[in-house]
């Protein structure tokens, strides 16, 4: 550890000023997701999307009080603060990283590549963690912010580091591989990630291996020529290299027995192993763990035990509806400390009345169980917890502490005892997080707390939603405020969910389509402004009372809205119809608008509006420059009369991403947030969110002749194996999809829809999908089979695809290091 005042020779700072020296032990820069403490060091790094100097005041008023900045700023506003001024923040941060790690000389293993870098981490760490402490990045902290933060976690408890590198641009490998300095190399496969940020791939791949500089050992497929040609450019004479594959030549020949069974041959003998995967990607990915484990000098059967507690789960948070009204935070799949600290921020952003932790021992914390019990205790003190429930000897033995907290607390040896002795009616109306080791078995937890529900669901990556959030704020000119429209069951999303986490990266203010939608925002603790864009005038006294904002667009509501208000104050938006024609003032009507508010004063104009009808294509343009031209004479009329000076906005998401020079005070963003671009020249640059899954629930085999389905009419012309999946009409599966329109996704194969669509089922061909079985996963749409071609098949837009979800399809929220 280090102190404070050593960091000006470490970072080449200028001491601003010191007041009091302290031993750094937390690293932040996040005000949001602060571990507050006399020890925390807040980096301000400036951003292309966010500014840390902006949230400074924010981290200083909950208690840090040092502060690694770039620029000058008012030190006597902080009294107690110590400030180092440095040139880069970041830099800063990976400097300090880099310097920390030196400190230790226990093997490091660097994983890069273009897919499966996390979940090969994670599966390393649960397989090693047996015999090795290990220390690992949380999540994917596998940025040029995520890996310092990752490697400030290293120990000298410690006896082995896993951390993986990602990059996006050139230049940035070369940073990460003095921070991480692994002595061992993995490359898992290469692909196109981020294939937009260099002017090949080649130039990608040499990229990355600039992680490996300085290592003895590089782990590869070499069934890939690119990969294998680069391996050998960069390989140096005193470096070991393990390659694996089908091709001859490599140094591990893998050959299959079965569709699960393989042999390989070689630098480590002869061995042999079953694999619980039968697709691609995870068997890759099984065989990196395999060559890892027999690098160490594992057994033969001490890898196939580790290899058969492997399970495909999640790799990220999982947000799930719960019993009596509770959100369940399901993160049974490993425990650490870094994750541990992940998993709480993510329960602090839910708005719920209680927040509830359920946690197991931590096995590999590298600390002494008294030293671990306390770091979780001011965790929980930190983050506000207010049930805590500890599971395993450790937690068991120290519980004491825990009674300082005065919180609800229980502690159980066992998950076995926990399960026996609770009374789940006891969980009402509270977040909880379920987070423990694999060993403790929590999935039997999260079974139990789960809400029931068929196997069809439908899969929210919250993390790609908060990438697409911020990269619409990347495009914003200062100062604009972003107005996210969470209508329609948030495109059907989950409102509620998306709404807490708008308000979590602190949005401007939402939009939904009716007052009742508003009211289950405000019922959900959602404190933001909120526009209804379509009030009733039956609706007025909940509006007011709900403080919701309407959406005035006729001179009958405004007349409505003045007469029921009697003199009390209320916030209303103006809409304006400059050639959409759905809903809006025409121009003629402006000068009776004016009139009546300003014979109102009490009536309050938040914002003039209107909506452009063809932002989303060029040959609209023109007409788009007549619209705000409209816009800006009635926007003119309004402000001139009333003497205001309201927020102005036209664009929605086709808008902010092809129209600057409108952007004006606010913009409103709608499905460009769920990573669908309407313009359609963007899809790069947006990431998908929502991925709608079932399940197979049986296959049949049909013989020639055979009809299929209601009104017989699927036909089969041969024999044919088909699959009945659990999604049908009454959960937004269209009937348009029948009689071969439509194509799921089972095993990385399309399968197309037989006969018609069913109201809770639908039939699909598998005959040239290998060994497909009841219980196996289908997308419907997602990263397998894309919302835009599902869409085509349909003859409709992504628009109706998502919220024509149900609502009775189960909302799954994934989340990693939001």
């Amino acid at each position: 550890m280090f102190s404070f005042s050593q960091l000006p020779d470490f970072l080449e700072g200028q001491m601003l000023q010191l007041i009091k020296d302290e031993t750094i032990e937390y690293l932040v820069i996040d005000s949001r997701k602060l571990f507050v403490s006399p020890r925390s060091l807040f980096f301000a790094i400036e951003g292309v999307r966010n500014d840390g100097h902006a949230h400074i005041a924010t981290a200083y008023e909950q208690g840090v009080r040092l502060f690694i900045i770039e620029r000058d700023i008012e030190t006597e506003r902080f009294p107690e603060g110590s400030f180092l001024k440095v040139s880069s923040s970041l830099k800063a941060l990976q400097s300090l990283a880099t310097v920390h790690r030196s400190q230790f000389g226990y093997s490091v293993l660097g994983i890069t590549g273009s897919n499966g870098k996390t979940i090969i981490k994670e599966w390393l760490f649960q397989m090693l963690s047996s015999k090795l402490k290990c220390v690992k990045n949380p999540g994917s902290y596998n940025s040029q912010v995520g890996v310092p933060l990752s490697v400030w976690q290293m120990s000298h408890q410690h006896e082995f580091g896993i951390f993986e590198a990602g990059i996006s641009l050139p230049g940035e490998m070369e940073a990460l591989q003095k921070i991480i300095q692994p002595s061992i190399g993995l490359f898992t496969m290469l692909g196109s990630a981020h294939d937009e940020g260099f002017s090949s791939s080649n130039e990608k791949l040499l990229e990355k291996l600039k992680l490996f500089e300085s290592c003895q050992t590089i782990i590869y497929c070499y069934d890939d020529p690119a990969i294998r040609k680069g391996i050998a450019s960069i390989k140096k004479p005193f470096q070991e290299s393990i390659s694996w594959g089908e091709s001859e030549g490599s140094d591990i020949l893998l050959e299959f027995n079965n569709v699960k069974s393989i042999s390989i041959t070689g630098k480590f003998g002869q061995q042999s192993f079953v694999l619980p995967f039968v697709d691609t990607a995870s068997q890759q990915n099984v065989m990196h763990c395999i060559m890892v484990l027999l690098h160490l000098g594992y057994t033969e059967q001490e890898i196939q035990e580790r290899i058969d507690q492997l399970r495909a789960v999640p790799m990220r948070l999982e947000l799930k509806q719960g019993i009596n009204q509770c959100q369940i935070i399901d993160d049974t799949y490993n425990n650490d400390l870094g994750g541990l600290r992940i998993s709480l921020d993510f329960l602090e952003g839910i708005n719920m009345p209680k927040r509830t932790l359920i946690l197991s021992d931590i096995l590999q914390s590298g600390l002494t169980l008294d030293k671990l019990a306390q770091y979780v205790f001011d965790l929980i003190r930190e983050k506000q917890i207010q049930k805590f429930i500890g599971i395993g000897f450790g937690f068991h033995s120290q519980q004491q502490l825990f009674k300082d907290l005065r919180i609800e607390s229980s502690f159980y040896l066992t998950t076995e005892d926990f399960l026996k002795e609770t009374d789940w009616n006891s969980f009402v109306h509270e977040a909880i997080l379920v987070k423990g080791a694999r060993v403790f078995q929590f999935e039997r937890i999260t079974k139990l707390l789960q809400k029931k529900a068929h196997g069809t669901t439908m899969e929210v990556d919250l993390s790609a939603m908060v990438y697409n959030l911020n990269y619409f704020r990347s495009l914003l000119q200062p100062d604009v405020k972003l107005m996210v429209m969470v209508k329609a069951f948030a495109y059907g999303s989950g409102s509620n969910e998306i709404a807490s986490l708008l308000q979590y990266h602190r949005v401007d203010y939402l939009g939904v389509a009716y007052t009742d939608e508003g009211v289950d925002l405000r019922n959900n603790n959602i404190d933001l402004p909120i526009m209804v864009m379509n009030p009733s005038k039956d609706s007025w006294g909940i509006m007011l009372d709900r403080n919701l904002e309407p959406e005035i667009y006729s001179l009958s509501l405004l007349r409505s809205l003045v007469e029921y208000l009697n003199g009390k104050p209320c916030l209303i938006h103006l809409k304006i119809d400059t050639g959409m024609h759905r809903l809006g003032f025409e121009l003629q009507e402006l000068s009776e608008v004016v009139q009546i508010l300003s014979s109102n004063h009490n009536v309050k104009v938040a914002s003039v509006f209107s909506h452009l009808a063809g932002a989303d294509d060029p040959v609209h343009d023109d007409f788009s420059s007549e619209q705000a031209k409209r816009y800006n004479e009635a926007l003119n009329l309004i402000q001139d009369k009333l003497k205001i000076n309201p927020i102005r906005h036209l664009l929605n998401s086709s808008g902010i991403l092809r129209l600057p020079e409108y952007q004006l005070d606010m913009v409103r963003l709608g499905i460009g947030l769920y990573g669908i671009d309407p313009t359609g020249a963007f899809n790069n640059k947006l990431q998908s969110v929502a991925t709608l899954k079932t399940v197979v629930s049986q296959v049949k085999k049909i013989k020639p002749g055979e009809s299929i389905g209601y009104s017989r009419k699927g036909k089969a012309t041969k024999s044919m194996t088909t699959a009945t999946i659990a999604i049908g009409y009454a959960d937004g599966y269209s009937r348009s999809f029948g009689n071969g329109a439509g194509q799921v996704s089972i095993r990385g194969k399309k399968a197309t829809v037989v006969g018609n669509v069913c109201m809770d089922m639908t039939m699909v061909d598998v005959t040239d999908i290998p060994e497909v079985a009841e219980g196996d996963e289908v997308i419907i749409f997602g990263k397998d089979n894309s919302i835009h071609e599902v869409a085509a098949q349909a003859q409709t837009i992504p628009y109706e695809i998502l919220t024509n979800t149900s609502e009775r399809v189960k909302r799954i929220f994934i989340a990693e290091g939001i």
